[in-house]
């Protein structure tokens, strides 16, 4: 995806990007396309992250198929807030093809339906459980394998209860304590052009039951040569980016922070070396770059690295090393970059730079009066935009097609400028013949 020429990467509420191949092509959606990459790298490193249980209220209701149960086989789990929470001796029924049958849930909480007539559509398992009747979403049976229905109760009472303690913590002064990574902390990185975006999606993790405040904001100081440092959508309010740093402020609340910041590294020549120390410790080293020609990424921290592809075909060089302590440094070393050559751009500013040398020497003859006034001031003006344009490519700002043909156009009418000029005023010719001694 391409980025803005000024060199910075998009606002929160600005149109985001997924790569150009389409890991980071512009989308006017949220970073969910980071999401969709960073998920596709967890599973293609083959490493186990620990999974919170899924929200009850997700899955209450729905019926998931189920192969290895028998044809025509419905089985209905009732639970009591959470998975795991099962409600034994209730009374479950199941209405299908305009009749019904009941069965009571076992230990597990489960009640099982079998021979059920298959194919018939608007099937609905159903329970009371304290006084709450408890419905699914309506289903089909299956000709083929078998279903299960997860009923929950009590959902909402488990929901008040839990704004209530979130707000009982809220108000509870802050203890002393620290935060940590995640195991779904990474790094990704995709080419634009002479650049490297990088992205770094954090888990800010808090494992006690209170606020904690780890004496201060967690920095990331950016590496040197980063620009253009933001902070993308879906993050924390508390974080923020100031020029290199990123820093989220405190106290952190139970559970997980998630932030997700973004800069750009210039490409000068065909290797490039980053490194990044972090502020709290990393149960893993996950970074994963896009591979383009012959890329190739090493780093001292990195103990395994893998080619893997993305479900829109993208192809990534994922990486992944050990622990690593609070204070500890990751350098990733790419070499094989595209980088572009810069002989043409410093072959334009030289035209340039000789362009301004002669309009100095010019302006001392003297094309007189009003004419040659409004000549000079525009070619003052065309100057300026020269100058202009010079600097910004020596602060490593993109060198747009856009901005070659612009500075094309401002070269060509300085050149018309001063032949105007200098025919208005002709030096000496052929060893000044003509000229009188």
């Amino acid at each position: 995806m391409s980025l803005p020429s000024n060199s910075q990467l998009p606002t929160p509420n600005s149109q985001l990007l997924v790569p150009r191949g389409q890991v980071l092509v512009r989308l006017g959606v949220g970073c969910w396309v980071l999401g969709v990459v960073a998920a596709a790298l967890t599973v293609g490193s083959g490493s186990a992250f620990a999974q919170d249980m899924p929200d009850p209220s997700l899955i209450h209701g729905r019926a998931i198929p189920a192969q290895e149960l028998p044809n025509g086989t419905v089985t209905v789990r009732v639970v009591r807030e959470a998975i795991g929470n099962n409600v034994p001796g209730q009374q479950v029924r199941v209405t299908v093809g305009g009749f019904s049958r009941t069965a009571t849930t076992d230990d597990q909480g489960r009640a099982e339906f079998t021979a059920l007539p298959q194919g018939g559509t608007g099937a609905v398992a159903e329970v009371t459980v304290d006084g709450e009747r408890l419905t699914s979403q309506p289903f089909a049976v299956p000709s083929s394998g078998g279903l299960r229905v997860i009923l929950v109760a009590g959902i909402a009472r488990a929901n008040e209860r839990r704004k209530q303690e979130e707000a009982t913590e809220a108000a509870a002064p802050p203890t002393k304590g620290i935060v940590v990574f995640g195991g779904n902390t990474r790094v990704l990185m995709q080419f634009n052009d002479d650049a490297l975006d990088v992205y770094y999606i954090l888990e800010i993790v808090n494992s006690a039951r209170t606020r904690v405040d780890i004496g201060g904001p967690l920095v990331i100081e950016l590496p040197g040569g980063a620009s253009g440092g933001t902070v993308l959508e879906g993050s924390s309010p508390s974080a923020s980016v100031d020029g290199q740093r990123v820093t989220v402020a405190g106290p952190f609340a139970s559970g997980t922070t998630m932030v997700q910041a973004a800069f750009r590294m210039p490409l000068r020549n065909q290797e490039l070396t980053i490194s990044q120390t972090w502020p709290a410790a990393l149960p893993q080293v996950i970074v994963g770059v896009q591979k383009l020609g012959d890329l190739r990424v090493s780093s001292p921290q990195l103990t395994e690295t893998n080619d893997i592809r993305t479900d829109n075909g993208e192809l990534f060089v994922l990486g992944n090393g050990p622990a690593l302590p609070a204070g500890g440094t990751v350098t990733v070393t790419l070499s094989g970059l595209p980088a572009h050559s810069r002989t043409p751009r410093y072959v334009a500013l030289g035209l340039a730079a000789g362009l301004v040398g002669l309009g100095i020497w010019l302006s001392i003859g003297g094309r007189s009066d009003e004419a040659k006034q409004t000549l000079v001031a525009r070619r003052e003006t065309l100057l300026g935009q020269l100058a202009q344009m010079e600097s910004k490519v020596r602060s490593g700002a993109a060198d747009t097609d856009a901005q070659a043909r612009r500075r094309s156009r401002i070269l060509a009418e300085l050149e018309e400028i001063y032949g105007e000029l200098d025919e208005a005023h002709p030096g000496p010719r052929g060893g000044g013949e003509g000229v009188a001694a």
